[in-house]
């Protein structure tokens, strides 16, 4: 009985094969765009007292060893972290007087872009030596969200009631001269998987924040068992 002759299976596999690796190169030339934009901007300006190793951080008491690390995500434009900084803020302050933690401050802009004008005015404050005072009057006096309230010439003039009167500050404001810092806390946050705002890790680890973000007297307690 004579057998049927095999398929020329030769060309179709390569056909088959051809095909695979195209759509495979497709697939990796749209996931490079993705992969390249979650690397942060090394060339960016950064601001007085920020911490590349920490996030991009605005970091006080970075040389202090054997304290807590307070690390704190916020939007300035975020009610809860309003009411986080009307709660625990004075105590936040009073352990970097004190030197009894580091803190680090990292400013996202999850609400857009008031938000990220918000942050970049406080990191142009920095470099005056008045972010821990921009960062409370700006909570104190927190419009509605993406009410138009927050724009240049208000960071401006808000500066001016902290003893902030340089030329250098308005024009970092202006210009916007820290949106590329901006941009990096966003990816470094995005890489710790922090998705809502605030949210505070102290030595490394979140806090509950069903207890601690509303109550004082939690907040202390997380910070002395770390």
């Amino acid at each position: 009985m004579a057998q049927a002759k095999k398929p020329n299976g030769g060309k179709d596999n390569f056909t088959r094969n051809l095909v695979i690796a195209v759509v495979v190169g497709v697939v990796l030339i749209m996931l490079v765009p993705t992969v390249l934009s979650k690397k942060s901007d090394t060339s960016a300006a950064i601001p007085s007292s920020v911490s590349v190793e920490d996030g991009y951080g605005m970091v006080f008491n970075k040389e202090l060893t054997g304290v807590p690390f307070i690390e704190i995500y916020e939007d300035f434009q975020c009610p809860a972290c309003a009411r986080f900084e009307s709660i625990s803020g004075e105590y936040i302050e009073d352990l970097i007087k004190t030197k009894k933690a580091k803190v680090a401050f990292h400013m996202l802009s999850f609400l857009g872009g008031e938000s990220q004008l918000a942050a970049n005015a406080a990191a142009c404050s920095a470099d005056q030596g008045k972010f821990i005072e921009f960062h409370k009057t700006l909570y104190a006096n927190q419009p509605a969200e993406n009410s138009g309230a927050w724009s240049t010439q208000y960071l401006t003039t808000l500066a001016l009631g902290l003893g902030i009167s340089s030329p250098d500050y308005d024009k970092c404001v202006q210009n916007q001269d820290y949106m590329g810092w901006v941009k990096n806390v966003a990816e470094e946050g995005a890489k710790r998987n922090v998705n809502s705002t605030p949210t505070v890790f102290i030595n490394g680890k979140e806090i509950d924040r069903n207890k601690a973000y509303n109550s004082l007297g939690e907040f202390m307690l997380a910070v002395e068992k770390a």
